[in-house]
């Protein structure tokens, strides 16, 4: 029997998206397939897509139930999540016995394998053109595991992911096909009849890869490792945070239904949770099996994979301290509100959201006139305060502190210096167990040890610092220092000389950090757009990987050459 899903009807719906992936990636012009407006979905919408109502009404159908994957080797059942607004989500999902899954995921390679790279990203397309389609159910369920408030949830967590997915895609489609599937060989012998082999080249995927999910970000981080090992031919087992299990085994779910769609094995797809304390990454992040592992989260745990896992090929996006230079500025106005922005937007817990913000004692020069220190700082803690003063506008920017962690951070961290902003509780009327808090500014002084060990540490959250250093040269050399040690997901810097602006360049290309200079407009230090912008470098400690280049899916695969007689 034929399958629903033939590689010449994929052909037909999806090669021109991954025609447009593989032109964007190369011109790093703007292209999306995925719309960011909630209306651009449901009857008017996408066909076939779930509108607001609709999405909503899935989300709650899901609450309180089981999701059977029908995956083997399923031994129990866990659950548990807690949504950071306050409900308890209620659902289950399948335990499994790695010793029975991981060898149904294995044998599932070699059909995956031999319908080439071209296939692979056909089905992966459709996937991710099924999950565009439930955006409105899934933006629900990434912002009752993450705490993102509902319009980020829906943008981050449904269109911005699924861009970066189809990135992966494109890139993991190109690198494969740099090399022909066939050639025919022939070497000249002089008299003698020429030396002739046919030889044939397959992209074969290294293994079972293991995507470990985040909390903060479950599918903007986490489709990128999925979509990169699936579609060089290698199975995926996903093991989400153990409190963002559902926007995971929903795309779980829709994966295996496509799989099974196109005639390939459903396993090639599979989901790993855990019992509370189980600790299973650790388990199956050293299993044989395992050859990639997709990691996103702390520096101790990334840190751990990569010293652990030596079986594996190992991608890691840790923790970094993210910093700003103020030098000058042709745009006070606009600078503050960009920065205010930048350290509000979902409560700072973005591994990109600024950290530091390097001021020299003296102050700036700005369009409005100098600037000392004291009033840069008072005046970015006054656009924080105005962006935020409504609480409507702050909860639709802050959404809710995704753990008790970040939360204790965030009080701990008025004990370390001078407070230029507290930070103040906001009542969520919709939900009230929320947490949500608005950020504190605190300064210190960038030539005091004690300081010095505040700044140069990650504080995860709404917590910025204000550090005062003696000098341009001196914030330079601070900045270095801090990219070298600690690593950075980002840089920004403000200055309207030429001769600053290349000396901030160079210590970016020194320590390999992507820079933004002189943001004042609706894009922001902490954001990135697919098929254009590159998420960390994988050159300095913050990630070991940038999302998305060919290093990121080149390594995900292996070409093996088959030579025959001619």
């Amino acid at each position: 029997m034929a399958p629903a899903l033939s590689p010449e009807k994929l052909s037909e719906i999806h090669r021109p998206t991954l025609d447009q992936a593989l032109d964007a990636i190369r011109t790093r012009a703007y292209w999306s397939p995925h719309p960011e407006h909630p209306k651009a979905y449901g009857e008017d919408g996408l066909p076939g897509s779930l509108g607001a109502a609709e999405g909503k009404a899935a989300f709650d159908a899901v609450l309180n139930t089981r999701i059977d994957l029908g995956q083997p080797g399923t031994d129990g059942w866990t659950g548990g999540e807690i949504s950071p607004y306050g409900p308890k989500l209620g659902v289950e999902y399948p335990h499994a016995d790695p010793d029975i899954l991981l060898p149904a995921m294995r044998a599932a390679m070699g059909s995956w394998r031999a319908a080439g790279p071209e296939t692979r990203a056909l089905v992966c397309l459709e996937i991710l053109s099924r999950i565009s389609g439930r955006t409105h159910e899934l933006a629900h369920a990434v912002m009752h595991t993450s705490g993102q408030a509902f319009v980020m949830a829906f943008q981050a967590g449904g269109p911005h992911a699924q861009d970066r997915g189809l990135e992966a895609v494109a890139y993991a489609y190109e690198e494969q096909t740099r090399t022909p599937r066939t050639a025919d060989w022939s070497k000249p012998q002089g008299k003698r009849d020429p030396l002739q082999l046919h030889k044939s080249f397959t992209a074969a995927g290294r293994g079972v890869s293991l995507m470990i999910g985040c909390n903060t970000f479950p599918t903007w981080n986490g489709y990128p490792g999925l979509f990169a090992s699936l579609a060089t031919g290698n199975p995926v087992l996903v093991k989400p945070h153990p409190r963002a299990v559902l926007p995971l085994a929903l795309t779980v779910q829709l994966a295996r239904e496509v799989l099974a769609e196109a005639g390939f094995d459903p396993n090639l797809v599979a989901l790993a949770t855990e019992h509370p304390d189980e600790g299973i990454a650790k388990t199956l992040a050293v299993r044989p099996e395992i050859k990639i592992i997709d990691y996103t989260g702390s520096t101790a745990f990334g840190g751990w994979l990569e010293a652990n896992a030596r079986q594996a090929q190992v991608y890691t996006e840790k923790a970094g301290v993210n910093t700003v230079v103020l030098h000058s500025t042709d745009n006070y106005r606009g600078m503050l509100s960009n920065l205010a922005f930048s350290l509000s937007l979902y409560s700072g817990q973005m591994c990109t959201t600024p950290q530091n913000l390097l001021i020299p004692k003296d102050g700036i020069s700005t369009d409005a006139g100098d600037k000392p220190y004291e009033t840069v700082v008072a005046d970015i803690a006054d656009a924080v305060s105005g962006l935020l003063g409504d609480d409507a506008r702050a909860n639709g920017l802050l959404g809710a502190l995704v753990n008790p962690d970040v939360k204790a951070r965030l009080e701990a961290a008025s004990g370390l210096g001078d407070v230029a902003l507290a930070s103040r509780q906001v009542t969520n009327p919709d939900f009230p167990d929320a947490v949500v808090r608005t950020p504190v500014v605190v300064k210190l002084d960038g030539t005091e040890p004690d300081d010095r060990a505040a700044y140069l540490s990650e504080c995860f959250g709404p917590v910025s610092f204000a550090v005062a250093v003696e000098s341009t040269e001196a914030a330079l050399d601070l900045l270095r220092r801090t990219i070298r040690e600690k690593g950075a997901m980002t840089v920004g810097a403000y200055t309207t000389s030429a001769e600053v602006e290349r000396a901030i360049e160079d210590v970016c290309f020194d320590e390999s950090a992507q820079l933004s200079l002189n943001l004042t407009g609706g894009v922001f230090v902490n954001q990135t757009a697919a098929f254009s912008d590159f998420h960390g470098s994988g050159g300095n400690p913050a990630a070991n990987a940038a999302l998305c280049d060919g290093a990121f899916v080149s390594n995900r695969f292996r070409v093996v050459e088959v030579r025959r007689q001619a």
